[in-house]
């Protein structure tokens, strides 16, 4: 029998959720059937929408702990539940490190790893008192993983998440399940601003072993996976969505050679 994933009945949260790697998520979210919020400081043009369905959008400031307090109390209070938070908001401007000052470097680590600590937070106290708990999933990346020169402080604040999302799956056991999502490059409308045109971006994405850049769709099916049952013994754990990594420098220099 075909393996499928329903998320009928479930309430997810997607901080970010409006355009991008966030809006795939949501839906993905939504064609699993959830019932999806999303979140930032300023509404979109136009809502997500998936399936025939759309997500809701509520505005708030993820760096503001009181305004995300009320947020998560608004979600309870109109849907009855939080099931999955999927903190995804976050991002950094390129900026080598003496170019920058330590308020200007604070302000990524505090958006890409303060935030989602403070969400999180909010969304545990909702979670903790349903009997089925619920999920929370931190969207890393992999400038977690590696040296990240020019968005060197976005890099630490993910290696970070990473590990705080492995303590509250210690502590926040067995109810609530926390896992990270760590992807690689992915395509969105801002592609353009990091690998050029059309040209650059294929040109880019044949740097990646399966050949391409991730699609926002694919962030979001690894997302629904990870909300799902199907994911019940997963916790504390890093996903990898990056098309098989980069291929390592010193193998084009060796052909180079030859």
């Amino acid at each position: 029998m075909p393996v499928t994933i329903d998320l009928s009945g479930s309430v997810a949260v997607v901080t970010g959720g409006t355009r991008g790697v966030g809006a795939g998520i949501a839906r993905a979210l939504l064609e699993a059937g959830a019932e999806v919020v999303t979140c930032a400081r300023r509404a979109p043009d136009k809502p997500v929408e998936a399936a025939g369905r759309t997500a809701r959008f509520l505005p708030v400031d993820l760096r503001a702990p009181a305004a995300v307090a009320d947020f998560f109390d608004r979600v309870r209070g109109d849907h009855g539940r939080l099931d999955v938070l999927v903190n995804n908001a976050g991002g950094t401007p390129f900026r080598m490190l003496g170019d920058g000052t330590a308020e200007l470097q604070a302000r990524v680590v505090e958006l890409n790893l303060v935030a989602p600590l403070t969400a999180s937070l909010a969304a545990y106290e909702v979670m903790r008192r349903q009997p089925t708990g619920g999920a929370v999933i931190m969207i890393g990346s992999v400038s977690g993983t590696r040296p990240s020169p020019g968005s060197a402080a976005y890099g630490a604040a993910k290696a970070g998440l990473d590990n705080l999302a492995r303590s509250m799956a210690v502590e926040w056991a067995p109810l609530v399940r926390v896992n990270t999502l760590v992807p690689g490059m992915v395509r969105t409308e801002l592609s353009h601003l990091h690998y050029g045109d059309d040209a650059g971006v294929a040109a880019v994405g044949r740097t990646v072993p399966l050949g391409r850049l991730a699609e926002p769709s694919d962030i979001g099916d690894a997302c629904v996976f990870l909300a799902s049952d199907r994911a019940a013994y997963i916790s504390g754990a890093s996903l990898l969505v990056h098309g098989g990594g980069e291929r390592p420098a010193f193998l084009d220099a060796a052909t180079a050679n030859h």
